[in-house]
């Protein structure tokens, strides 16, 4: 059985897969926004956070 959540940006339903866990990082099919899983019951979705440029350091 899949879960779904709603997408925070457009409200959309995002469906995570059956070993989801919390971290997981999905996409939006609607706006395309990088969501991260951040609670588990229920699942909801917060943005993933941008990775940053190491700029080899």
């Amino acid at each position: 059985m899949s879960h779904s959540a709603e997408c925070p940006e457009c409200a959309a339903k995002v469906t995570l897969p059956d070993d989801a866990v919390v971290g997981e990082i999905v996409q939006c099919a609607e706006c395309g926004v990088e969501l991260e899983a951040v609670s588990q019951d229920p699942w909801k979705f917060a943005r993933a956070p941008e990775e940053e440029e190491d700029w080899g350091e």
